[in-house]
């Protein structure tokens, strides 16, 4: 798939989940975002590495939403599948954004500087894009922490996506010489 459909298919999965968060209408936002991580990982040239990649960046996203949530800084809207950890529309965000790594962000790759200044800054804007759109809101923790946090969590994921990316085409060299 070209870079240019992979951008264009994040961007419509990205709001698609966001205005069905605001709206309390996630199913067929998650669907149609699976249904494209599906098809993804099936044009994958690797697709079983592809598939263990995207697995780790949503165990990531999984553990820093939810740990971000039950400190207090951000509530989610929709609570499915259980009110102690983030909700599957975030869910398929994180298996999103793992689905540009290889393709529409892979020009990031061989820069790990830039991808922590853009993950610092891009990151935080995502979640209060969303949040002004209606999908979550700030908890009663201070929002300009919130914020920092989610800063210091998307500055640390862009290089340990591509960093774990990088493993996964050592590992298929090592495999097939």
């Amino acid at each position: 798939m070209s870079k240019f459909w992979n951008f264009v298919l994040f961007q419509a999965g990205w709001f698609a989940c966001i205005l069905g968060a605001a709206h309390q209408q996630t199913l067929w936002a998650v669907i149609g975002s699976l249904a494209y991580i599906v098809f993804h990982i099936w044009r994958s040239q690797t697709p079983k590495l592809e598939l263990n990649l995207l697995l780790k960046v949503l165990s990531f996203g999984v553990l820093t939403d939810s740990l971000l949530m039950y400190l207090g800084f951000l509530d989610f809207k929709g609570a499915w599948p259980s009110p102690y950890v983030s909700p599957a529309w975030m869910w398929a965000l994180w298996l999103l954004v793992a689905s540009t790594l290889n393709s529409s962000l892979s020009w990031l790759n061989s820069k790990p500087a830039l991808g922590i200044v853009l993950g610092a800054i891009c990151g935080p804007l995502s979640y209060e894009a969303g949040i002004q759109m209606g999908a979550a809101t700030w908890g009663s923790g201070s929002k300009i922490l919130g914020l920092g946090l989610i800063s210091v969590v998307w500055a640390v994921a862009i290089p340990l996506f591509f960093y774990w990316d990088r493993l996964r085409v050592k590992a298929a060299l090592v495999k097939n010489p």
